[in-house]
């Protein structure tokens, strides 16, 4: 029962993890409040997640990430600050989440927790040219959305189905990194159209 244990709290930090790679703050906000409620425990070490300060601060913050992202050019900005915040979320749910329950060292856990975070916010990141290319932008709020809805699942699956929601992140990178492949090739053919009749020049 304690390796099931242990390894259902390491396959849910994957799944915090990745959420916090589409939404830094999201999953900081549900962890924070389910464990105020009672729903989880995060232990004295993280603890302070759930504090009254923690969540407000929190909270504000994820609204203003909440709308900001859905306005052009203000979502760019917003992407190049979560370069840097969703590795640390990660690292931070991936640690609380597994702290009680495995053995891996408290660096370890940081580790994957910022990688898989990074990895998955790197991928979204150098996805969105891409809809912003072929949709004037209109679909950058759209996809915003589905980014916002998806790692609220990931964090609910993380915490009621940790195997599911580490499947879910598996698939996930598999999508962002075929979204990163299509994003290349598409900005490859648009320089390429761009420098062809400056080459036909005399």
């Amino acid at each position: 029962m304690e390796i099931t244990s242990a390894v259902g709290a390491v396959l849910g930090a994957f799944g915090l993890s990745g959420a916090a790679g589409l939404n830094a703050w999201l999953p900081l906000l549900v962890v924070g409040i389910a464990d105020r409620a009672g729903w989880i425990d995060l232990g004295s070490s993280y603890g302070w997640l759930s504090s009254t300060p923690a969540l407000i601060v929190i909270g504000l913050i994820f609204l203003v990430d909440l709308v900001g992202d859905k306005i052009p050019a203000v979502d760019s900005v917003l992407h190049g600050i979560g370069a840097l915040v969703a590795p640390v979320s990660g690292a931070i749910l991936f640690t609380a989440e597994s702290s009680l329950s495995s053995h891996l060292s408290p660096a370890v856990a940081a580790i994957l927790g910022a990688v898989t975070a990074g990895s998955v916010h790197a991928g979204r990141t150098v996805a969105r040219p891409f809809v912003t290319g072929t949709t004037a932008g209109v679909g950058n709020p759209v996809v915003s959305t589905a980014e916002d809805g998806t790692s609220l699942a990931l964090t609910v699956l993380a915490l009621a189905l940790p195997v599911v929601a580490f499947i879910a992140i598996l698939l996930l990178l598999i999508l962002l990194g075929w979204l990163t492949f299509r994003t290349r090739r598409w900005l490859r053919t648009r320089r390429a159209r761009k420098t062809r009749p400056d080459q036909l020049q005399p």
